[in-house]
């Protein structure tokens, strides 16, 4: 649906943060009549009538028959459209649609297909994915937008002057969907990995993974760029996409810590800036995704070395009082906490796990900590008794020492006190969301900077966000 489509409708926002922000915008600036009501908490509502100056009738309570009053509802990413009160107005005829869906609308030609657009999904590392590829492409004397869940709104870049060559969007599971309804079609669409995540968002382990994949189920992109060695991947078959693999012997793969094409080695990452075996494995996929672009790929490889890491992704903060400080905040599932494990296998270790509990498996993680455990572990935040208890058995038999926080400040204090003066690393990778305790991971990252004495406002910007 493009913004056009909404004249005459009866439309409504819901939910007031960035994206709810940019929507309101995005509109106003396309339909300056059309009327507007925003559904936000009581907290948000009269800021939100402050910033629009009255533009907005404002209402606190989204039941389903407020929401079925509208025909069309643009839903801020982190709502769930599984809600009862969602479902309830859907069947009502209420269309729920996300700002995603109207950029995607908007910047789709005729035929569907978004040229030189390149969407990244994944459980983990989608963030490092995406920026990589807009920097090597930036590398290559491109214009390139970068934007989406990494941290720039879609709506935010509606209409930018003069246009980019390429856009490197990131995609999370919350707006996957949202490019196969909008009808477009992505030139190249990367799929990392899917482990389960978002349980709560998406009701059930199936849904998240048909909601993840539907960027090349229902998204149809010209080419679909898979990760070999996932097994939900390797089980797909898209008839309406070229597929190329990575992480396979006749694909981009790594042998080592070099970067093969084939059978030819390219370059060896070893003494590149990418944090973990993981990210440097993701490169091969950027790399599939420059060569669908028409691009030469192992001409544009070394230019790795000028990349800048994330915040917030095994981010290296540096050394207080002989400890190493690694904020990985955005660490939101068990299986990204074992792989910011593996970054600093055979180093002492204080992991500091937990945090909001949606309900994920921590089994995997408890049984891989019987062989390859850090020297200390502390538990903190709502599921942290949880996970706590599967430990205690491991710890009990002496394969790491265990400890339970409170809350993050007593989680650092914990650490600092175990690894003691024999120096370590303090590893924040928590395997779960700071909801609850923080607004998000950022400012979880950034209260986890300043407990280890580091600047938050120094280790907090995301380089290259935005078009460039």
């Amino acid at each position: 649906m493009r913004i056009s489509q909404l004249e005459g409708r009866r439309v409504a926002l819901w939910g007031w943060g960035r994206e709810g922000r940019a929507a309101f915008h995005a509109l106003r600036e396309r339909l300056p009549g059309l009327p507007l009501t925003l559904f936000c908490p009581e907290a948000e509502a009269e800021g939100a009538r402050a910033e629009t100056g009255g533009a907005l009738q404002v209402e606190t309570d989204a039941t389903g028959a407020a929401l079925s009053r509208f025909d069309v509802v643009v839903k801020s990413p982190g709502i769930s459209p599984y809600k009862p009160e969602a479902q309830q107005a859907l069947e009502q005829g209420t269309q729920f649609i996300g700002g995603t869906s109207l950029w995607f609308s908007e910047h789709a030609r005729v035929d569907g297909v978004l040229p030189g657009t390149v969407c990244v999904t994944g459980t983990k590392g989608k963030s490092t994915t995406t920026s990589l590829l807009a920097h090597l492409l930036r590398a290559a004397g491109h214009r390139t937008g970068l934007a989406g869940n990494i941290g720039l709104p879609l709506l935010e870049v509606l209409d930018p002057q003069p246009a980019p060559e390429y856009w490197a969007v990131e995609l999370s599971s919350y707006q996957t969907g949202e490019v196969a309804r909008s009808g477009a079609r992505p030139d190249v669409a990367i799929v990392l990995n899917i482990f389960p995540e978002h349980l709560d968002w998406h009701g059930s382990e199936q849904r998240y993974i048909d909601d993840k994949l539907s960027l090349v189920t229902g998204g149809h992109p010209r080419v679909a760029v898979l990760n070999a060695a996932d097994e939900h991947l390797r089980a797909l078959q898209l008839p309406h996409s070229e597929v190329v693999w990575f992480n396979q012997p006749e694909g981009w793969h790594m042998v080592g810590e070099v970067v093969h094409r084939g059978a030819q080695p390219v370059f060896d990452t070893s003494d590149t800036p990418l944090p973990g075996r993981h990210n440097r494995g993701n490169l091969c996929a950027v790399l599939a995704a420059l060569e669908a672009l028409g691009l030469d790929a192992v001409a544009l490889a070394p230019a790795v070395r000028s990349f800048r890491p994330l915040p917030n992704r095994l981010q290296l903060l540096g050394e207080r009082d002989g400890l190493r400080w690694v904020n990985d905040s955005i660490s939101t599932t068990p299986h990204a906490s074992l792989a910011a494990l593996d970054c600093f296998a055979g180093q002492r270790i204080a992991l500091l796990v937990g945090g909001h509990d949606r309900g994920l498996d921590w089994h995997d993680f408890a049984a891989h900590m019987r062989d390859t455990a850090p020297m200390e572990i502390v538990t903190m935040g709502g599921n942290g008794p949880r996970i706590h208890a599967l430990l205690q058995p491991l710890a009990d038999e002496g394969r790491f020492g265990l400890h339970a926080a409170g809350d993050l400040p007593h989680a650092v204090e914990l650490a600092r006190a175990a690894l003691g003066a024999q120096g370590g690393v303090v590893l924040l990778s928590p395997g779960a969301p700071s909801f609850g305790a923080y607004r998000d991971y950022v400012a979880r990252g950034r209260h986890f900077a300043a407990l280890a004495g580091f600047d938050p406002d120094s280790i907090s910007a995301i380089p290259g966000l935005g078009i460039a």
